[in-house]
């Protein structure tokens, strides 16, 4: 399995996925602010990665501190917690992940500082282990609605890469393959950081699994051919109704799949359902540097001065949503009900 993010002795390692996929190179970060520009440039991407990223760099951030009380550890902590938590504004697990870190340490701030610093370490770690866990379950149900043979579209990368083993997205593929169904993927390049023709179709290729990957503006065109049998899309937030937001383009798609009649689905953590975010309007879209836009490999392809947009996601509105898939199962539209009953009916088991 591909290891996307790792605790060890020296820091968080991650591979650098701004290298793939003609590079595999691994970087340790060594300090809370290493890890926080890891998040910011992409080094690591994708939502539950990045929500797991933040509390291992809560964590190491705590581990490093060289305050002397409580007190000074926790303003410490706040200010971690702050600069962390200004790297991406769209994932909702960041905020998610910077939470449950801020629980914990409060649950704790009445033991020794050896022994916060140490239940910190271990939380990210019990986070890495049930994001990989989350991510089987969800392939498991996401499993069930893929087609027993054809072709399923994916946008972006919402693979191991994206989270910290075995993908959200790409998890449903793989589980689907495993059961022994027969999928080609069709992955979109998914301009302007080609996570799709970089990412997804280097996971893919690892495993075995048929990939062709074409450019953003085919995937109507592959529909109408009846190339496409079913899209499996991620998200790095997901609003009480159901709008979706993930990566830019992905609002194209589900318009498309819905005037060809085919599924689309979402496969993302519970984590990544914000239910105080009552819909998609609501979500904040992170814009991103216009270079990512004007250059491909370093060289610009457009005439000096012009104007550019580059937001990193688009919100999908939930009536081209056909299921939601988490750990938890499958929600259907009406999706303030289903997604609702989701969390409850998991308050109840807790």
């Amino acid at each position: 399995m591909i290891h996307t993010l790792e605790w060890t002795d020296s820091g968080v390692r991650f591979i650098d996925q701004t290298k793939l996929p003609t590079e595999e190179k691994y970087i340790t970060c060594k300090t809370y602010e290493e890890v926080a520009d890891a998040i910011r440039t992409m080094v690591v991407r994708g939502a539950p990665a990045i929500g797991v990223a933040a509390a291992m760099g809560i964590a190491l951030g705590v581990k490093n501190s060289r305050t002397e009380s409580v007190g000074e550890l926790k303003r410490e902590f706040d200010q971690i917690c702050d600069a962390i938590g200004k790297t991406r504004p769209t994932a909702v697990n960041l905020f998610w992940a910077i939470r449950r870190m801020q629980d914990k340490f409060e649950l704790l701030r009445v033991r020794p500082m050896p022994q916060i610093k140490q239940a910190l370490i271990e939380e990210a770690q019990r986070m890495h282990a049930e994001d990989i866990a989350a991510n089987r379950a969800m392939g498991r149900h996401g499993a069930t609605l893929m087609p027993a043979s054809g072709g399923v579209l994916t946008h972006c990368n919402a693979g191991a890469l994206a989270t910290c083993g075995y993908g959200t997205a790409l998890g449903v593929i793989r589980a689907a393959v495993e059961q022994g169904k027969k999928i080609h993927v069709y992955a979109d390049e998914t301009r302007p950081f080609l996570q799709g023709s970089r990412l997804t179709a280097w996971e893919l290729m690892k495993d075995g699994i048929p990939t062709t990957v074409i450019s953003d503006n085919m995937a109507g065109a592959m529909m109408s051919q009846g190339k496409i049998a079913a899209i499996v899309v991620g998200a790095d937030r997901i609003a009480a109704n159901g709008d979706v937001a993930n990566k830019i383009g992905t609002y194209t798609v589900a318009v498309l799949a819905r005037e060809h009649g085919i599924p689309f689905y979402v496969a993302a953590p519970f984590s990544t359902i914000d239910l105080d975010t009552p819909d998609g309007s609501s979500i904040p879209i992170e814009q991103r540097d216009p270079n990512e836009v004007t250059h491909i490999g370093g060289r610009q392809m457009v005439p000096e001065g012009v104007q550019v947009e580059n937001p990193a996601f688009d919100v999908t509105p939930a009536r081209y949503v056909t299921a939601i898939v988490s750990e938890r199962g499958i929600a259907r539209a009406p999706y303030g009900e289903s997604l609702r009953r989701l969390a409850e009916e998991m308050s109840v088991a807790g």
